[in-house]
This record gives C-alpha cells, structure tokens and sequence, in this order.
C-alpha cells in the first residue's frame, strides 16, 4: 500500500531533469523568438535548442545572445 502511494511522487531528480531539459530551453526559445537576428541564425538557434536541448541552451546564453539585433 505504501509504495502506491510513492509510485506517482515526483522526485528531486525529476524536477531537476525537467527544469534542465525542458524549462530552461523553453526560455531560451521564448527569447529567440522575441528577438531579430541576421540571416539564418535564428532558424539555427531554434533547431540546436530543440534537438540538443541542454547543450543548445547553454551555447546560445554563452554566444547567441551576443548575436541578436538591438
């Protein structure tokens, strides 16, 4: 009975996964979006954030964000 009670929990490690692969890049989208860039850099941001979703986010916040048209 008790482990069906913990069977639905969501755990540390599970937050963590979420917020690392799908919150994060989901804010780094947002802001590509929001934002001109030249050429074909946003349609690149877009698909390396969406197929390599830490690791694009991370590149993009370290150098994309140097790219953007103010």
């Amino acid at each position: 009975m008790i482990e069906s009670i913990f069977l639905g929990m969501i755990g540390p490690w599970q937050i963590a996964l979420l917020v690392f692969f799908f919150i994060i890049p989901l804010f780094a989208l947002i802001d590509i979006l929001r934002n001109e860039f030249t050429g074909n850099n946003k349609i690149i941001w877009v698909l390396f954030i969406r197929f390599i979703p830490l690791f694009g986010t991370l590149l993009y916040l370290i150098i994309g964000r140097k790219q953007r048209i103010s």
